[in-house]
């Protein structure tokens, strides 16, 4: 665990990995002193609701964590980070997933425990996508396109409205 003053101090600086939990309400933007190094960002257990479009600064950010913070919406900012591959946004109070918050290099995506209802059919347009984790939301479909998911092998659906298994799933060749 790394502190704010740790951050704003530049004590971090060149550091790969950073996990920051003060009760943030908004993103640090000292955190773009990272910017050339920042691989894997965790904000977790903190008070954030949005994300700041200076997040595309981190050229190197491959993964980014969120778990347990106030966000209704999945950041469509995300979406324009080139080389994001894994998102985990667990227990907020998710209820939109925007087709543009999704990553075109998106690998993982965990949703678990939000509100969600509906997926954007842009998720099966992702080539990369190996793990889809969205048990505990209020799912009654899944976007059609996930049959295009070829790389698909992990998918966690438990815990929301589905009356049977969708059907887009059943041909993939890698789902376990």
């Amino acid at each position: 665990m790394h502190t704010l003053s740790q951050l704003k101090s530049g004590e971090l600086a060149g550091i790969k990995r950073i996990k920051i939990s003060e009760n943030l309400t908004s993103l640090p933007l000292d955190i773009l002193s990272l910017a050339d190094s920042l691989e894997i960002l965790d904000l977790s257990d903190n008070q954030l609701s949005a994300l700041p479009d200076e997040l595309i600064k981190l050229k190197k950010l491959k993964i980014i964590f969120a778990s347990n913070n106030k966000f209704s919406v999945l950041p469509e900012v995300l979406g324009r980070c080139e080389n994001l591959e894994m998102i985990g946004f667990k227990s907020n109070q998710i209820n939109q997933v925007p087709a543009k918050s999704l990553p075109a290099k998106l690998r993982w995506l965990i949703l678990t425990d939000n509100c969600i209802e509906t997926l954007p059919d842009t998720l099966g347009e992702r080539p990369r996508l190996q793990k889809l984790a969205l048990a505990g939301n209020k799912l009654t479909s899944l976007p059609l396109t996930l049959s295009q998911a070829q790389n698909l092998e992990l998918v966690r659906i438990s815990a929301n409205n589905l009356t049977q298994c969708p059907d887009q799933l059943l041909n993939l060749p890698k789902l376990a």
